[in-house]
């Protein structure tokens, strides 16, 4: 939810030294200090800002995840996190590119083919999902954003959008459901990149579609993901990346944590349900 996480080392000298990495965005107003080109800190100043939101369009576009490196020397081990978010001082920014495997693409457009919608939910920024996307063939590469256009969407915005998850049932027995139905409607049309979300939002997402009778499958690696993927018609989970809560959530584990076995599973199962519907189709024709 922080978009970001701290660590506490201490040198041989016994000095404490609080070091940060996170999403910029999320960590820029903590920060009051850079370390310039000379190695000197220098105070951050609306010029250093402006080249920095230059820089993290430049990454973002290359679909590049862009990641502030920072420090401070610091007295006491903090208790929490009000102690941590003030005073850091910027060491670097660095751009980390998760290449798509071979054949995601084609994989994608299959889906398509199939009858099945391929939506991305991701923590990155809005520019670094929409280059990705782009890539996958989730987004036209010609895609460019239009006012009021629900494709790409951001997590607090979504979430406001469609009025959050709302209960209708008991605590004994729930019923839940999305706040906004016909706001959900034109999502459930036109979404196709949901960026800097929650770990909420793949679990409010797959509620609105199956309320809405949809058949929703959920990839996940994480344990914040098992909800979702417990509550997804078909959770598949990653079975190198994936934690045991995840494996344990879901229905069906890639051994090899690839899009593209999704849709190897597609086939297998469609061709088991073909197969059944000939079977049953044959048996009764004789029987009668």
């Amino acid at each position: 939810e922080r978009k970001k996480m701290a660590t506490v080392y201490e040198d041989e000298k016994g000095k404490l030294y609080l070091f940060v990495k996170g999403a910029p965005d999320f960590m820029l107003p903590s920060c009051s200090h850079f370390v310039n080109k000379d190695g000197a800190l220098s105070k951050i100043n609306q010029d250093f800002v402006d080249s920095l939101h230059n820089a993290i369009d430049e990454f973002a576009n290359g679909s590049l995840r862009t990641l502030f490196l920072c420090y401070k020397e610091i007295k006491t081990i903090p208790e929490d996190w009000d102690q941590v978010e003030k005073d850091l001082i910027i060491l670097t920014m660095v751009g980390i590119k998760d290449p798509l495997r071979d054949g995601i693409a084609e994989a994608v457009s299959l889906c398509n083919q199939g009858g099945v919608t391929v939506r991305m939910v991701t923590g990155d920024n809005k520019k670094t999902a929409i280059a990705i996307a782009k890539e996958a063939g989730i987004l036209p590469v010609d895609w460019e954003p239009t006012e009021g256009d629900c494709t790409v969407m951001e997590g607090r915005e979504f979430r406001e959008f469609v009025g959050g998850l709302v209960n209708e049932g008991t605590e004994e027995e729930p019923d839940e459901t999305v706040g906004n139905m016909e706001n959900f409607k034109l999502i459930r049309d036109n979404l196709k990149v949901l960026a800097r979300s929650s770990p909420d939002d793949k679990y409010l997402i797959t509620t609105g579609l199956k309320k809405l009778d949809h058949v929703v499958a959920m990839t996940g690696d994480g344990t914040n993901d098992a909800p979702a993927l417990k509550k997804a018609d078909i959770g598949f989970a990653m079975g190198i990346a994936g934690t045991e809560v995840a494996k344990e959530a879901s229905g069906i584990i890639l051994l090899d944590d690839n899009f593209v076995s999704i849709v190897t599973a597609m086939k297998w199962g469609r061709n088991i349900f073909d197969s059944i519907r000939k079977f049953l189709q044959f048996q009764l024709t004789v029987n009668f």
